[in-house]
């Protein structure tokens, strides 16, 4: 059956109102990745500022009085940040494929709606899953609750060691990046050369203790946001590709349209003639 000309007029319609909707979501997309990335040297800037702190907090105890924190133990926790919304393309599904085996016998966290649902396709049961938050003001705030469920799975004895798997955008492009967060490897922080040792209110242990905290905090903001700037990063990928299928459509039909219009000018013109012939003859 003829395709109708009303047809291929409303199809035209609904594929212009889904292009404004591709182009909206590009743009509130585009907006969030812009601000977050605008964040980010703030917090790389705190992660740094941390780091130096526990460099001359290590100067104040003895050469051997600083060990990774549950070093000799392999119970192995991994935080999984995962989409929270949709149209990001394979977002989620790289970053448990990142993962891979190392998702055997671990406490899994996972972040993100859309990761939990990627979880439940693979057959994996995460531990602990909570949403992936939207707005930029809410992420020192969620990561200090991730460090609390962090902490209470060390407190219970099931985790000692914990990697993060997280999506950065490197160049335009969306990279899976592991980062060890437990535990924290003393040895990697420099001890600064000074003379007169900083003034502290606290004791050496209780103060390395509490700025290793902050450390782990500022590595949870860091990836969190990373991951935040990645996934809306990831839907400008997607609806760069959707805003092409549905120009390439929308071609296609105006062309249909085009054809069936003229189709339709043909057969009235046709049909006239014959009209006009026949009132000759008669």
């Amino acid at each position: 059956m003829a395709e109708r000309l009303s047809d291929v007029i409303t199809k035209i319609q609904n594929v212009r109102q889904l292009g404004a909707v591709v182009t909206a979501l590009r743009g509130i997309a585009a907006s969030r990745a812009q601000s977050g990335r605008s964040l980010l040297a703030g917090i790389e800037a705190f992660t740094e500022i941390i780091s130096l702190a526990i460099g001359e907090a290590l100067n104040l105890l003895p050469a051997d009085g600083a060990t990774s924190i549950g070093q000799g133990i392999t119970k192995r926790c991994l935080i999984l940040f995962c989409a929270e919304q949709g149209f990001a393309g394979a977002f989620s599904e790289r970053v448990f494929e990142a993962a891979g085996a190392d998702l055997k016998n671990a406490t899994i966290l996972v972040i993100g709606t859309r990761g939990v649902a990627v979880a439940a396709e693979r057959g994996v049961r995460p531990d602990w899953s909570a949403a992936m938050t939207t707005r930029i003001e809410g992420i020192p705030r969620f990561a200090n609750e991730l460090a609390e469920v962090l902490y209470r799975f060390v407190a219970q004895g099931l985790v000692a060691r914990a990697d993060i798997y997280f999506s950065r955008s490197v160049a335009g492009e969306v990279r899976v990046n592991r980062h060890s967060l437990l535990p924290i490897d003393f040895t990697r922080f420099a001890r600064p050369v000074q003379r007169q040792a900083p003034l502290t209110a606290l004791s050496p242990q209780l103060l390395l203790e509490r700025l290793a905290a902050e450390y782990v905090y500022a590595q949870l903001c860091q990836a969190t946001m990373h991951s935040f700037v990645a996934e809306n990063e990831a839907r400008m990928i997607a609806m760069v590709a959707a805003r092409n299928n549905t120009e390439r459509t929308l071609t296609t039909l105006v062309q249909h349209e085009r054809r069936l219009r003229q189709e339709e000018i043909t057969t009235e013109i046709v049909e006239l003639a014959a009209g006009a012939e026949a009132s000759l003859e008669t």
